[in-house]
C-alpha cells in the first residue's frame, strides 16, 4: 500500500533543485546520501546503480548534477520503490527503480553491470527483538543484511575497473575493508569530520574493483565551521556548503 498523502513531506535539495517527497514518520534522508552522491565520479554517459535506494535522493542528486546518466536504483521495501518513482518523474530526472533485495538481485539487476555502484548502508547493527513506530524507518537504519555482503553485491554488479562509492560510520570502517580485501584496489578513504580537530564520525569509501593501486586515507574533510554548535544558523564550511547547497562535486585531494 503506498504512503497516504498526508503523510508525506515535500523536501529541497541540493539548494531547491530538487523537490523530494518523503515519508514524515519513515526513513528521512539527511545529508548523507547527499554527499555520497557528491562523491561519486561519474562522467556523462555511464551508468549508476544505487543498493537500497530509498525515495531516491542519492541517485536524483546524481543526476542533478550530471546529465545523461542511466540510472537504476534497487529498493526493498515497495513503498519507498514507488516513492523513488514518483520523485524521479516530479524532478524529470530519469531513474528505473527496481523492487528486491540486494542479497538475491532480481534478473532485471543481475543481468546488468554498471560503470559505478553507489550505496549508503544502515550505519547501525539491529538489537535482536528491537521494533519501532515505522517498520520502514527500522529497516532503513537497522542492519539485516551484513555489511559485507553489501559490498560483494556492489563488487558484482560493477563492470571490471567500475568503481565502488559507499559511505558509513567510521566505527564500521575495518568490516568495509575486509570485505574489500582482495577485490578491489585504488582503496581511498575520506573521513568526514564533524568540525576541525574532532574525530570523523562518518567515512567515504571509493574502490575500483580489480584496481591495483594503493590504499590512500586522505586528510578529514570538515562538516562544520567553529569549535561549537551556535544558535540554529547554519554552519557549513564552504566545501559542504558548496555540495549541499549547489550540488557541487566533493573535491577528493590528489595523490
Amino acid at each position: 500500500m503506498p504512503f497516504a498523502v498526508e503523510d508525506l513531506t515535500c523536501d529541497s535539495f541540493l539548494g531547491g533543485r530538487l523537490s523530494v517527497l518523503q515519508p514524515r514518520g519513515g526513513y528521512r534522508a539527511g545529508v548523507d546520501p547527499v554527499l555520497l552522491a557528491a562523491a561519486s565520479p561519474v562522467r556523462a554517459g555511464q551508468s549508476v546503480l544505487e543498493l537500497g535506494c530509498g525515495a531516491g535522493v542519492a541517485a536524483l542528486c546524481l543526476g542533478a548534477r550530471v546529465a545523461g546518466l542511466r540510472l537504476t536504483g534497487l529498493e526493498l521495501q515497495p513503498r519507498y520503490a514507488a516513492l523513488a518513482r514518483e520523485n524521479a518523474a516530479r524532478n524529470s530526472i530519469a531513474l528505473s527503480v527496481v523492487e528486491g533485495d540486494l542479497a538475491a538481485p532480481p534478473q532485471e539487476v543481475r543481468q546488468q553491470s554498471f560503470d559505478h555502484v553507489i550505496a549508503n548502508p544502515p550505519y547501525f547493527l539491529r538489537a535482536r527483538g528491537s521494533a519501532a513506530a515505522d517498520a520502514g524507518r527500522e529497516r532503513a537504519l537497522g542492519e539485516e543484511t551484513p555489511l559485507a555482503q553489501w559490498v560483494d553485491a556492489g563488487l558484482r554488479r560493477l563492470v571490471p575497473k567500475g568503481r565502488l562509492t559507499m559511505i558509513q560510520r567510521a566505527e564500521r570502517l575495518p568490516e568495509l575493508l575486509a570485505a574489500l580485501q582482495d577485490r578491489a584496489g585504488d582503496v581511498e578513504l575520506l573521513p568526514l569530520a564533524p568540525r576541525a580537530g574532532r574525530p570523523a564520525r562518518l567515512v567515504l569509501l571509493r574502490a575500483i574493483k580489480g584496481g591495483g593501486g594503493p590504499f590512500r586515507l586522505l586528510p578529514p574533510m570538515t562538516m562544520h565551521q567553529g569549535a561549537a554548535h551556535d544558535g540554529d544558523r547554519e554552519s557549513y564550511t564552504p566545501a559542504i556548503g558548496g555540495v549541499l547547497r549547489n550540488a557541487a562535486a566533493i573535491e577528493w585531494p590528489v595523490a
